[in-house]
C-alpha cells in the first residue's frame, strides 16, 4: 500500500508542476525538464511516470477535473443535508466550473490548454469529449430528479435542457476569464453571470420541491 501511495502522491506532485507552469506561463513552458525541476524531481523520474507531454497534460486535466469533482461533490453534500432543492444545489455546483477567483482562473487555463491540444491528438480528444458528456449526463440527471420531486414539468426534454445548460456555463466561464473586469448595464461580470445562470436554472426547474416536504 505504501508504494501505491508514493506513486500516487508522485504523479500528483508532478502534476500539480505542471499547473503551475501552464498557469504562469502557458502550455509553451511546460517541458519535461522545466516540471522535474519544479516538482524537485529528476528527468528520469518524471518520464517514468509520464513519457509525453500529453501525458503530463492529460494526467494534469484529470487531477484538477478530481478536484472539481470534489468541491462539487461538497456542494451536493450541503444542499443533502440543509434540504435544499435540486435547482439551488445545481447552481452551487456549477459556479465551481466558473473562473471568480485565482484558483478556478488556473483551473481554467489548464483545461483549456488541455483542449486546445486535444484538436490535434485523438487520444486527448476523446477525453475531452467523455468529460463534457459527463457533465450533460449529470445535468440530465439533476432535470430527472427534479421530474421525480415536482420541481421539473414532466414534459421537459432532460438532455435538451442540459445541453443548453452547459452551453451557457462553457460561455460564461470564456467571458469571465477573458475580461474579468468587465461590466454589463452597471454590473459586474461576475453577478451577470450568476443571474445568467439562475435565470436558465429557473426556466427549467420551475416547481417547487417535494422531497423534503413532511
Amino acid at each position: 500500500m505504501a508504494r501505491t501511495a508514493d506513486h500516487d502522491a508522485r504523479r500528483r506532485q508532478i502534476a500539480a508542476a505542471v499547473r503551475q507552469l501552464v498557469v504562469e506561463d502557458g502550455l509553451d513552458a511546460v517541458t519535461v525538464a522545466r516540471v522535474a525541476k519544479r516538482a524537485g524531481f529528476s528527468v528520469g523520474l518524471v518520464q517514468h511516470y509520464f513519457p509525453s507531454k500529453d501525458a503530463l497534460l492529460l494526467q494534469t486535466c484529470r487531477q484538477v477535473m478530481a478536484d472539481v469533482n470534489a468541491r462539487v461533490a461538497e456542494r451536493i453534500t450541503e444542499g443533502v443535508t440543509d434540504a435544499q432543492p435540486i435547482s439551488v444545489v445545481a447552481f452551487a455546483s456549477l459556479r465551481e466550473l466558473l473562473p471568480v477567483d485565482a484558483s478556478r482562473r488556473g483551473e481554467y487555463r489548464v483545461t483549456r490548454a488541455f483542449r486546445g491540444r486535444a484538436l490535434d491528438n485523438p487520444d486527448l480528444a476523446e477525453v475531452a469529449r467523455a468529460t463534457a458528456a459527463e457533465l450533460r449526463a449529470q445535468l440530465a440527471q439533476a432535470v430527472t430528479n427534479g421530474k421525480e420531486c415536482g420541481e421539473v414539468k414532466a414534459d421537459t426534454d432532460a438532455e435538451l435542457a442540459s445541453t443548453r445548460i452547459a452551453a451557457l456555463v462553457d460561455g460564461l466561464a470564456d467571458q469571465l476569464y477573458q475580461d474579468p473586469a468587465r461590466r454589463v448595464g452597471g454590473h459586474g461580470i461576475e453577478s451577470v453571470a450568476d443571474r445568467l445562470l439562475r435565470t436558465a436554472l429557473d426556466e427549467v426547474f420551475t416547481g417547487e420541491c417535494r422531497q423534503y416536504r413532511r
